[in-house]
């Protein structure tokens, strides 16, 4: 294999397939996808339900067929594939270290270097889960690998701990494979996953969620047997007297997802804290010169189709550093979460290149808003530049804003933007 490439993206899933087409189609010539699994599609093999594709292909398609689709385009597209390989370092200068069981040791010169290792599941340890350490205690994730990649059970009566999207979809695909779910506890007064997932994983299944409600023991020696469920005050602190021994042999953990950014540390990437991935400006472009990130090693999406859209940004960006071999990055617009704001995404915009594309800013509320909401952007003295209606704002659920050229003018004069959501 070569040692030079114009692009090379770390991690097969669909941010990363994205980035790979969109660098070939903007002029990159030698572009490398390192995959650490033996098959390209991420965490979307595993992902067999249905939800994948409705705003790219207007079809409702399972995890393996979008994915199937993305990998075909890669191949037509002449990309290279290195799999079964762990990249191990990444420098600021772009050099890729990694190893390979047929290669081994590997080093690997890049243009441009996107990142695009997704995220993984925070575990019991995390979250200071108390009690005994039986088996049977799994992240949701997991689960869904034992059952629908490897054809295995974990378990017959569940409980699962966490409202977000694996969970649910778990408690779903457990009762269709003839296993019981006791119930689901949500520690927070609102959801953490879609309301959609919500209605079609648990209130069509008949499965109860139960909020404000956690694990406040885990009971068993050699297998779980049971878990104390109790209801929390708003602090998060147990309340006396509303403990119950909830019988089950398993326990699935859907408590949260963290991007992952070890690569993106020994680079010398900054990190948000809020969102535990870079800083990004709307190229997706990090602090380092030359090294973008895409999707979940960004922030936690809701739907595939925006990990899509974000990796094909980051592919054409890295495909346009790697050919004109610019350093430094041009003057930036910070991007500040306002009211009722907890992150927004990209951090910041690049007076350089904002009329080139549509620029989306994401976000996340604090807390719900279950009443009509109208998000703005607005400059350092107020003023709005751009705005959205939306019929609601909730946690688990992204707003979305799109900066049109008609705000273009008023944003390149801004020195800073603040973004509120409020009730109309």
């Amino acid at each position: 294999m070569k040692r030079n490439y114009d692009v090379v993206i770390i991690g097969s899933g669909p941010g990363g397939l994205a980035a790979a087409i969109a660098a070939k189609e903007n002029g990159a010539e030698d572009v490398l996808i390192i995959e650490r699994d033996v098959e390209l599609g991420g965490i979307l093999l595993q992902c067999i339900h249905n939800g994948f594709g409705l705003e790219l292909f207007k079809e409702d398609l399972p995890g393996p067929a979008y994915a199937q689709h993305f990998i075909e385009k890669v191949r037509g597209h002449g990309v290279e594939t290195l799999m079964d390989t762990m990249v191990l370092d990444i420098t600021p200068e772009r050099t890729i270290y990694a190893i390979n069981r047929g290669l081994g040791y590997i080093e690997i010169e890049a243009g441009a270097i996107v990142l695009a290792m997704g995220c993984r599941e925070r575990t019991r340890a995390q979250i200071l889960l108390p009690g005994s350490r039986p088996a049977g205690v799994y992240t949701a994730g997991t689960a869904q690998r034992f059952v629908n990649v490897e054809g295995h059970m974990p378990g017959e009566k569940f409980v699962i701990l966490g409202s977000g999207d694996i969970g649910m979809i778990m408690a779903r695909r457990l009762t269709i494979e003839g296993a019981r779910v006791e119930r689901v506890l949500e520690i927070m007064p609102y959801l953490s996953g879609l309301t959609r997932n919500y209605v079609q994983c648990l209130l069509d299944y008949g499965i109860v969620l139960e909020k404000q409600r956690t694990v406040n023991r885990i009971i068993g020696n050699n297998r779980v047997e049971a878990i104390e469920a109790v209801s929390v005050d708003a602090d998060w602190q147990p309340i006396p007297g509303t403990q119950e021994i909830i019988p089950c042999d398993t326990l699935l953990l859907s408590v949260g997802l963290i991007p992952e950014n070890e690569l993106s540390k020994q680079a010398g990437v900054l990190l948000d804290p809020v969102t535990n991935g870079p800083f990004v400006d709307d190229r997706f472009m990090t602090n380092v010169p030359g090294i973008f990130a895409a999707g979940n090693v960004v922030h936690v999406y809701d739907l595939v189709d925006w990990v899509t859209e974000a990796g094909y940004v980051a592919g054409k960006g890295a495909a346009a550093f790697a050919r004109s071999e610019r350093v430094e990055p041009g003057e930036h617009i910070p991007l500040k979460a306002g009211e009722n704001i907890r992150y927004v995404v990209p951090h910041k915009l690049d007076k350089a290149h904002l009329a080139e594309e549509l620029v989306r800013l994401q976000m996340r509320a604090i807390v719900p808003i279950e009443a009509r909401v109208l998000v703005t952007v607005e400059d350092q003295n107020g003023e709005v530049v751009a705005k959205k209606a939306e019929p609601y704002a909730r946690p688990g659920e992204i707003l979305t804003l799109a900066l049109k050229p008609q705000a273009y003018e008023a944003v390149q004069k801004a020195t800073s933007l603040t973004i509120n959501v409020r009730k109309r």
